[in-house]
Protein backbone atom coordinates (compact mmCIF):
# COMPACT_ATOMS: atom_id res chain seq x y z
CA UNK A 1 0.00 0.00 0.00
CA UNK A 2 1.03 3.28 -0.83
CA UNK A 3 2.15 5.98 1.66
CA UNK A 4 -0.53 8.15 0.24
CA UNK A 5 -3.26 5.54 1.61
CA UNK A 6 -1.98 5.86 5.27
CA UNK A 7 0.67 8.37 6.43
CA UNK A 8 -0.41 11.09 8.45
CA UNK A 9 2.52 13.63 8.98
CA UNK A 10 3.76 15.40 11.75
CA UNK A 11 5.29 18.65 10.16
CA UNK A 12 8.78 19.94 11.84
CA UNK A 13 10.32 22.79 11.38
CA UNK A 14 13.57 21.54 13.11
CA UNK A 15 16.11 24.89 12.55
CA UNK A 16 13.45 26.64 14.49
CA UNK A 17 11.71 23.70 16.70
CA UNK A 18 15.38 23.14 18.53
CA UNK A 19 16.42 26.57 18.52
CA UNK A 20 19.36 27.52 15.94
CA UNK A 21 20.94 30.32 15.34
CA UNK A 22 18.90 32.20 13.00
CA UNK A 23 21.63 33.18 10.44
CA UNK A 24 24.98 30.09 10.09
CA UNK A 25 27.95 31.55 10.44
CA UNK A 26 31.16 30.89 8.39
CA UNK A 27 32.43 28.83 11.04
CA UNK A 28 29.31 27.59 12.28
CA UNK A 29 30.07 24.76 14.95
CA UNK A 30 28.43 21.45 14.72
CA UNK A 31 26.05 21.01 16.87
CA UNK A 32 23.70 18.10 16.91
CA UNK A 33 20.54 19.55 17.70
CA UNK A 34 18.43 17.27 15.11
CA UNK A 35 19.36 14.86 17.92
CA UNK A 36 16.34 16.32 19.74
CA UNK A 37 13.68 15.09 17.83
CA UNK A 38 13.94 11.70 19.22
CA UNK A 39 12.41 12.85 22.42
CA UNK A 40 9.46 13.80 20.11
CA UNK A 41 9.04 10.83 18.20
CA UNK A 42 6.87 8.48 20.41
CA UNK A 43 4.64 11.99 21.13
CA UNK A 44 4.05 11.88 17.36
CA UNK A 45 3.21 8.12 17.12
CA UNK A 46 0.44 8.47 20.27
CA UNK A 47 -0.55 11.39 18.70
CA UNK A 48 -1.77 8.78 15.32
CA UNK A 49 1.13 10.10 13.11
CA UNK A 50 3.06 7.57 11.04
CA UNK A 51 5.33 10.34 9.02
CA UNK A 52 7.65 13.03 9.80
CA UNK A 53 7.70 15.65 7.43
CA UNK A 54 10.92 17.52 7.94
CA UNK A 55 11.17 21.43 7.34
CA UNK A 56 15.38 22.44 5.66
CA UNK A 57 17.96 20.41 7.26
CA UNK A 58 20.34 20.90 4.70
CA UNK A 59 23.31 23.27 5.10
CA UNK A 60 21.90 26.78 4.51
CA UNK A 61 22.80 30.28 5.17
CA UNK A 62 19.35 31.27 7.47
CA UNK A 63 16.24 29.77 7.32
CA UNK A 64 17.36 26.64 5.30
CA UNK A 65 15.43 27.57 1.95
CA UNK A 66 18.59 29.73 1.17
CA UNK A 67 21.07 26.26 0.44
CA UNK A 68 24.62 26.45 0.33
CA UNK A 69 25.09 22.23 -0.32
CA UNK A 70 22.20 20.11 -0.35
CA UNK A 71 24.46 16.53 0.12
CA UNK A 72 25.55 18.11 3.93
CA UNK A 73 23.30 18.79 7.17
CA UNK A 74 23.12 22.29 8.23
CA UNK A 75 25.68 22.54 10.77
CA UNK A 76 23.20 24.12 13.45
CA UNK A 77 21.71 20.72 12.86
CA UNK A 78 24.13 18.28 13.30
CA UNK A 79 26.00 16.28 10.75
CA UNK A 80 25.76 12.98 8.97
CA UNK A 81 25.71 10.44 11.88
CA UNK A 82 23.03 12.84 13.51
CA UNK A 83 21.14 12.13 10.32
CA UNK A 84 21.10 8.16 10.58
CA UNK A 85 20.83 8.24 14.18
CA UNK A 86 17.32 10.33 13.13
CA UNK A 87 16.40 7.60 10.11
CA UNK A 88 16.97 4.76 12.46
CA UNK A 89 14.82 6.06 15.59
CA UNK A 90 11.88 6.68 13.01
CA UNK A 91 12.88 2.93 11.79
CA UNK A 92 12.10 1.38 14.68
CA UNK A 93 9.20 2.88 15.33
CA UNK A 94 7.71 2.41 11.75
CA UNK A 95 7.93 6.28 10.84
CA UNK A 96 8.66 6.88 7.59
CA UNK A 97 10.43 10.53 6.63
CA UNK A 98 9.93 13.12 3.91
CA UNK A 99 12.94 15.87 3.28
CA UNK A 100 12.02 19.43 2.27
CA UNK A 101 13.73 19.66 -1.20
CA UNK A 102 14.23 23.43 -2.41
CA UNK A 103 15.89 23.14 -5.85
CA UNK A 104 13.78 25.74 -7.47
CA UNK A 105 16.38 28.38 -6.11
CA UNK A 106 19.41 28.38 -3.93
CA UNK A 107 21.90 31.17 -1.58
CA UNK A 108 23.43 33.61 -4.10
CA UNK A 109 27.36 32.48 -2.46
CA UNK A 110 25.73 29.24 -3.54
CA UNK A 111 28.72 27.51 -5.32
CA UNK A 112 26.07 26.77 -8.23
CA UNK A 113 26.29 30.72 -8.80
CA UNK A 114 29.69 31.08 -10.27
CA UNK A 115 29.03 28.31 -12.09
CA UNK A 116 26.50 29.88 -14.44
CA UNK A 117 23.79 27.50 -13.00
CA UNK A 118 21.12 30.21 -11.49
CA UNK A 119 19.31 32.63 -13.87
CA UNK A 120 19.28 36.02 -11.65
CA UNK A 121 17.18 36.23 -8.39
CA UNK A 122 14.03 33.90 -7.65
CA UNK A 123 11.02 36.46 -7.20
CA UNK A 124 13.09 39.56 -6.70
CA UNK A 125 14.68 38.06 -3.57
CA UNK A 126 18.78 38.70 -4.00
CA UNK A 127 19.96 36.76 -1.40
CA UNK A 128 18.32 33.35 -3.13
CA UNK A 129 19.40 32.76 -7.59
CA UNK A 130 16.94 31.33 -9.34
CA UNK A 131 18.28 27.55 -10.64
CA UNK A 132 18.60 27.13 -14.60
CA UNK A 133 16.22 24.52 -15.22
CA UNK A 134 16.35 24.62 -18.97
CA UNK A 135 20.50 23.38 -18.18
CA UNK A 136 20.88 19.52 -18.39
CA UNK A 137 23.24 19.96 -15.48
CA UNK A 138 20.87 21.13 -13.01
CA UNK A 139 18.41 18.17 -13.51
CA UNK A 140 21.45 16.09 -13.30
CA UNK A 141 22.04 17.10 -10.07
CA UNK A 142 19.15 17.49 -8.55
CA UNK A 143 18.13 13.75 -9.47
CA UNK A 144 21.55 13.02 -7.93
CA UNK A 145 20.52 14.84 -4.68
CA UNK A 146 17.17 13.37 -4.62
CA UNK A 147 18.66 9.92 -4.92
CA UNK A 148 21.37 10.51 -2.49
CA UNK A 149 18.76 10.74 0.89
CA UNK A 150 16.30 8.05 -0.81
CA UNK A 151 19.36 5.79 -0.68
CA UNK A 152 20.05 6.83 2.66
CA UNK A 153 16.20 5.98 3.99
CA UNK A 154 13.84 8.61 3.37
CA UNK A 155 10.58 7.94 2.08
CA UNK A 156 10.23 10.99 -0.39
CA UNK A 157 10.47 14.58 -0.76
CA UNK A 158 8.67 17.56 -0.59
CA UNK A 159 9.20 19.81 -3.33
CA UNK A 160 9.63 23.78 -2.31
CA UNK A 161 8.07 26.23 -4.83
CA UNK A 162 7.01 23.68 -7.10
CA UNK A 163 4.59 25.70 -9.13
CA UNK A 164 7.81 28.11 -9.87
CA UNK A 165 9.86 25.33 -11.54
CA UNK A 166 8.70 23.93 -15.05
CA UNK A 167 6.32 20.52 -14.97
CA UNK A 168 8.87 18.90 -17.62
CA UNK A 169 11.89 19.83 -15.35
CA UNK A 170 9.72 17.03 -12.45
CA UNK A 171 8.59 14.80 -14.95
CA UNK A 172 12.03 14.28 -16.89
CA UNK A 173 13.68 14.22 -12.94
CA UNK A 174 10.99 12.30 -10.84
CA UNK A 175 11.05 9.50 -13.85
CA UNK A 176 14.59 8.72 -13.53
CA UNK A 177 14.47 8.51 -9.61
CA UNK A 178 11.39 6.33 -9.64
CA UNK A 179 13.61 4.11 -11.95
CA UNK A 180 15.61 3.13 -8.07
CA UNK A 181 12.24 4.07 -6.00
CA UNK A 182 9.63 3.29 -7.52
CA UNK A 183 7.94 3.76 -4.40
CA UNK A 184 8.69 7.28 -3.01
CA UNK A 185 6.43 9.91 -2.60
CA UNK A 186 6.73 13.20 -4.31
CA UNK A 187 4.60 16.57 -2.94
CA UNK A 188 4.64 19.40 -4.94
CA UNK A 189 4.25 22.86 -2.95
CA UNK A 190 1.36 24.65 -5.20
CA UNK A 191 -0.73 27.68 -4.18
CA UNK A 192 -3.06 28.26 -7.13
CA UNK A 193 -3.41 26.91 -10.54
CA UNK A 194 -4.82 23.29 -12.46
CA UNK A 195 -3.55 21.03 -9.71
CA UNK A 196 -4.73 18.26 -11.97
CA UNK A 197 -3.04 18.90 -14.52
CA UNK A 198 0.53 20.39 -12.87
CA UNK A 199 0.03 16.26 -11.08
CA UNK A 200 -0.37 15.17 -14.43
CA UNK A 201 2.39 17.01 -16.53
CA UNK A 202 5.33 16.86 -13.16
CA UNK A 203 4.23 13.41 -12.00
CA UNK A 204 3.70 14.40 -8.75
CA UNK A 205 1.76 12.17 -6.17
CA UNK A 206 0.60 14.86 -4.27
CA UNK A 207 0.48 18.72 -4.22
CA UNK A 208 -0.32 20.87 -1.05
CA UNK A 209 -4.18 21.73 -1.02
CA UNK A 210 -3.90 25.42 -0.35
CA UNK A 211 -7.70 25.91 -1.87
CA UNK A 212 -9.45 23.54 1.48
CA UNK A 213 -7.31 25.14 3.94
CA UNK A 214 -8.32 28.59 3.13
CA UNK A 215 -11.83 27.84 2.50
CA UNK A 216 -11.37 25.83 6.00
CA UNK A 217 -10.53 28.73 8.01
CA UNK A 218 -12.43 31.59 5.82
CA UNK A 219 -15.77 29.99 6.66
CA UNK A 220 -15.22 29.17 10.47
CA UNK A 221 -13.76 32.83 10.58
CA UNK A 222 -16.70 34.23 8.49
CA UNK A 223 -19.29 32.82 9.45
CA UNK A 224 -19.77 31.69 5.71
CA UNK A 225 -19.88 27.76 4.96
CA UNK A 226 -20.51 28.41 1.30
CA UNK A 227 -17.65 28.91 0.50
CA UNK A 228 -16.19 26.01 1.79
CA UNK A 229 -18.93 24.16 0.55
CA UNK A 230 -17.84 25.08 -3.14
CA UNK A 231 -14.62 24.09 -2.00
CA UNK A 232 -15.55 21.03 -1.46
CA UNK A 233 -16.84 20.25 -4.50
CA UNK A 234 -13.54 21.90 -6.26
CA UNK A 235 -12.24 19.04 -3.88
CA UNK A 236 -13.81 16.42 -4.71
CA UNK A 237 -12.85 16.94 -8.61
CA UNK A 238 -8.96 17.05 -7.43
CA UNK A 239 -9.69 13.71 -5.52
CA UNK A 240 -10.87 12.00 -8.18
CA UNK A 241 -7.14 11.87 -10.25
CA UNK A 242 -5.08 12.36 -7.34
CA UNK A 243 -4.32 11.96 -3.12
CA UNK A 244 -4.03 15.97 -2.51
CA UNK A 245 -2.26 17.01 0.90
CA UNK A 246 -4.63 18.57 3.29
CA UNK A 247 -3.88 20.57 5.94
CA UNK A 248 -4.93 24.09 8.47
CA UNK A 249 -1.06 25.19 9.11
CA UNK A 250 2.28 25.24 8.12
CA UNK A 251 5.28 27.10 8.52
CA UNK A 252 4.44 29.74 6.26
CA UNK A 253 1.19 30.38 7.44
CA UNK A 254 -0.76 32.12 11.03
CA UNK A 255 -1.29 29.58 13.66
CA UNK A 256 -5.19 28.03 13.18
CA UNK A 257 -5.78 29.21 16.75
CA UNK A 258 -4.40 32.06 16.25
CA UNK A 259 -7.00 32.80 13.65
CA UNK A 260 -9.78 30.85 15.04
CA UNK A 261 -9.08 30.77 18.50
CA UNK A 262 -9.45 26.77 20.25
CA UNK A 263 -12.85 26.21 19.30
CA UNK A 264 -12.18 27.33 15.63
CA UNK A 265 -8.99 25.22 15.82
CA UNK A 266 -10.56 22.05 17.05
CA UNK A 267 -13.38 21.98 14.36
CA UNK A 268 -11.24 23.00 11.33
CA UNK A 269 -9.69 19.44 12.85
CA UNK A 270 -12.63 18.02 12.11
CA UNK A 271 -12.91 19.04 8.69
CA UNK A 272 -9.51 18.45 8.18
CA UNK A 273 -9.76 14.19 9.73
CA UNK A 274 -12.61 13.21 7.62
CA UNK A 275 -12.24 15.28 4.20
CA UNK A 276 -10.55 13.08 1.59
CA UNK A 277 -6.66 13.58 1.64
CA UNK A 278 -3.24 12.87 2.77
CA UNK A 279 -2.84 15.38 6.16
CA UNK A 280 -0.29 16.98 7.48
CA UNK A 281 -0.21 18.06 10.99
CA UNK A 282 1.92 21.01 11.67
CA UNK A 283 3.82 20.60 14.94
CA UNK A 284 2.30 22.60 17.63
CA UNK A 285 -1.02 23.38 16.13
CA UNK A 286 -2.17 19.78 18.13
CA UNK A 287 -1.34 21.69 21.10
CA UNK A 288 -3.56 24.56 20.47
CA UNK A 289 0.28 26.77 19.57
CA UNK A 290 -0.43 30.96 18.96
CA UNK A 291 1.36 32.94 16.43
CA UNK A 292 1.13 35.22 12.89
CA UNK A 293 2.58 35.93 10.33
CA UNK A 294 4.06 39.11 10.36
CA UNK A 295 5.99 41.06 7.78
CA UNK A 296 10.36 41.78 7.14
CA UNK A 297 12.99 39.23 7.58
CA UNK A 298 11.51 37.66 10.58
CA UNK A 299 8.39 38.01 9.57
CA UNK A 300 7.72 33.80 10.05
CA UNK A 301 9.62 33.32 13.24
CA UNK A 302 6.71 33.25 15.07
CA UNK A 303 5.28 29.98 13.15
CA UNK A 304 8.75 27.91 13.80
CA UNK A 305 9.03 28.47 17.80
CA UNK A 306 11.44 26.66 19.85
CA UNK A 307 9.89 23.22 21.83
CA UNK A 308 10.83 22.65 24.63
CA UNK A 309 13.42 19.71 25.57
CA UNK A 310 10.79 17.26 26.11
CA UNK A 311 6.72 16.66 25.55
CA UNK A 312 6.09 16.93 29.29
CA UNK A 313 7.60 20.85 29.22
CA UNK A 314 4.41 21.40 27.14
CA UNK A 315 2.17 23.66 28.77
CA UNK A 316 -0.57 22.05 30.81
CA UNK A 317 -4.05 23.89 29.03
CA UNK A 318 -2.82 22.11 25.44
CA UNK A 319 -3.31 18.36 26.02
CA UNK A 320 -6.54 18.83 25.55
CA UNK A 321 -6.73 19.83 21.99
CA UNK A 322 -3.83 16.78 21.89
CA UNK A 323 -6.18 14.67 22.94
CA UNK A 324 -9.16 15.92 20.50
CA UNK A 325 -6.56 15.71 17.75
CA UNK A 326 -6.09 11.60 19.02
CA UNK A 327 -9.54 11.05 18.78
CA UNK A 328 -10.17 12.38 15.10
CA UNK A 329 -7.33 10.88 13.96
CA UNK A 330 -8.27 7.25 15.58
CA UNK A 331 -11.42 7.65 13.68
CA UNK A 332 -10.06 8.37 10.05
CA UNK A 333 -7.21 5.15 11.49
CA UNK A 334 -10.23 3.07 11.92
CA UNK A 335 -12.12 4.23 8.30
CA UNK A 336 -8.48 4.75 5.86
CA UNK A 337 -11.06 4.78 3.15
CA UNK A 338 -11.69 8.15 3.96
CA UNK A 339 -8.45 9.48 2.16
CA UNK A 340 -9.49 8.13 -1.34
CA UNK A 341 -13.20 9.05 -0.46
CA UNK A 342 -15.32 10.87 -2.48
CA UNK A 343 -17.16 14.34 -0.90
CA UNK A 344 -20.31 15.26 -1.87
CA UNK A 345 -22.21 18.58 0.28
CA UNK A 346 -25.85 17.54 1.04
CA UNK A 347 -27.06 20.67 2.65
CA UNK A 348 -25.19 24.08 3.49
CA UNK A 349 -25.88 27.71 5.22
CA UNK A 350 -24.01 30.11 6.61
CA UNK A 351 -23.70 28.76 9.63
CA UNK A 352 -23.83 24.76 9.10
CA UNK A 353 -22.36 22.61 6.45
CA UNK A 354 -23.47 19.23 6.33
CA UNK A 355 -21.76 16.60 3.70
CA UNK A 356 -20.77 12.84 2.81
CA UNK A 357 -17.83 11.06 2.25
CA UNK A 358 -18.24 7.59 0.62
CA UNK A 359 -15.69 4.75 -0.36
CA UNK A 360 -15.33 0.87 -0.31
CA UNK A 361 -18.86 0.37 0.11
CA UNK A 362 -18.61 3.10 3.74
CA UNK A 363 -20.24 6.67 4.22
CA UNK A 364 -19.57 8.99 6.66
CA UNK A 365 -22.16 11.50 7.63
CA UNK A 366 -20.37 15.23 8.98
CA UNK A 367 -22.01 17.50 10.23
CA UNK A 368 -20.75 21.10 11.29
CA UNK A 369 -22.63 23.89 12.60
CA UNK A 370 -21.27 27.32 14.39
CA UNK A 371 -23.54 29.15 16.72
CA UNK A 372 -23.38 30.15 20.48
CA UNK A 373 -21.60 26.94 20.66
CA UNK A 374 -19.49 25.26 17.34
CA UNK A 375 -20.79 21.82 17.24
CA UNK A 376 -19.92 18.99 15.05
CA UNK A 377 -20.89 14.87 14.68
CA UNK A 378 -19.62 11.71 12.61
CA UNK A 379 -21.63 9.24 11.58
CA UNK A 380 -20.15 5.83 9.71
CA UNK A 381 -22.44 3.89 8.45
CA UNK A 382 -25.23 5.49 10.34
CA UNK A 383 -23.67 5.17 13.61
CA UNK A 384 -23.02 7.73 15.36
CA UNK A 385 -18.83 7.12 15.33
CA UNK A 386 -17.80 10.90 16.87
CA UNK A 387 -19.14 14.04 18.69
CA UNK A 388 -18.02 17.31 19.88
CA UNK A 389 -18.69 20.45 21.29
CA UNK A 390 -16.60 23.32 22.10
Amino acid sequence: MSLLDHAIWWHVYPLGAFGAPGHRSPDEPIVARLDGLEAWLDYAVNLGCSGLLLGPIFDSASHGYDTLDHYSLDPRLGDDAAFDRLIEACRARGMSVMLDGVFNHVADTHHLVAEGLTRGAWEGHGSLATLAHDDARVADLVTDIMLHWLRRGIAGWRLDVAYSVPGWFWSDVIGRVRQEFGDAVFLGEVIHGDYPAMVAESRFDSVTQYELWKAIWSSIQSVNFWELAHALERHQTFTASFVPNTFIGNHDVSRIASVLGDSGAALAAVLLFTLPGMPSIYYGDEQGFRGEKGEGWDADAPLRPALPATPQGLARVGWGMYRHYQELIGLRRRNAWLVRGAVEVLAKSNEAIVYAVRGDGHEALVSVELGAAYRASVHIDGTQAFAWQG
